[in-house]
This record gives structure tokens, sequence and C-alpha cells, in this order.
């Protein structure tokens, strides 16, 4: 999990592949465009988000994530 959430990029663009085909498949919906534009926002809000952290022992990288429940710290 904690390679998933350090790679935002890799993580939306199996989300998007997973939600267009679902979006094609079970809800039959032909137009490409309309299947981009409702798999893009959903990847978007399920992806990783990354913050940067002032500490006393430096500057830290924390990785929230929807389906964690505690975030991931990267130095």
């Amino acid at each position: 999990m904690e390679y998933l959430a350090k790679k935002p990029g890799l993580v939306i663009f199996f989300l998007m592949l997973i939600f267009i085909t679902i979006l094609d498949l079970v809800f039959k919906i032909d137009n490409s465009i309309i299947r981009v534009v409702i798999a893009a926002p959903l990847a978007a809000f399920l992806s990783p988000r990354k913050k940067k952290i002032k500490t006393q022992a430096g500057d830290k990288t924390q990785i929230t994530w929807f389906f964690l429940k505690e975030p991931i710290f990267v130095d």
C-alpha cells in the first residue's frame, strides 16, 4: 500500500482504466468523451494526496489516501 501511495500517477492511471471499463461494460456508455469526463474526477478524488509538513526534525511529506486510516510519512 505504501508503494502505491507514493506513486499517485500510477494510481490515477489504473483507477481511470477501471472506471472507464466499468462505465463501458456495466453502464453501456458508448461515448468515450463522456466516459473520460466521468472517470477522471472519480480517479482524482480517490488518488493519494501529498502534503508538506514542518516538524521539529525537519520537513516531511505526508501522504493521505481515501482508503487509509493513518497517513504515511516520507522523509
